[in-house]
């Protein structure tokens, strides 16, 4: 696989362009909290974005609930427990599925 990850500037696009707070693109992507996620958007020596990373926030914005669900049944098939409903729900764009 060749991968390049996104700059902090395409990460700080993408939030704007979603009108996400730093909490609820920490949610989206699965890091820990706002503080974490501003480790890729910036400071002195910002941290790449891992390809699974990303692809779990591209997935949660471009994949339907239902779609989601079936990715999500999969994972606890081969033996996960995932629950991705955030502490507190975030919407998406109408027919997306960021609120698991």
């Amino acid at each position: 696989m060749r991968y390049t990850p996104p700059t902090p500037a395409d990460l700080q696009r993408l939030k704007s362009e979603l009108g996400r707070t730093g909490e609820q693109m920490a949610d989206l992507f699965g890091v820990a909290g706002g503080q974490q996620w501003r480790k890729y958007t910036g400071g002195a020596q910002p941290r790449e974005m891992a390809p699974q990373m990303l692809f779990f926030g591209a997935a949660r914005i471009a994949l339907s609930d239902e779609e989601l669900e079936r990715v999500l049944a999969r994972m606890r098939e081969i033996g996960a427990e995932i629950d991705i409903a955030p502490e507190a729900a975030v919407a998406t764009e109408p027919g997306h599925a960021a609120q698991k």
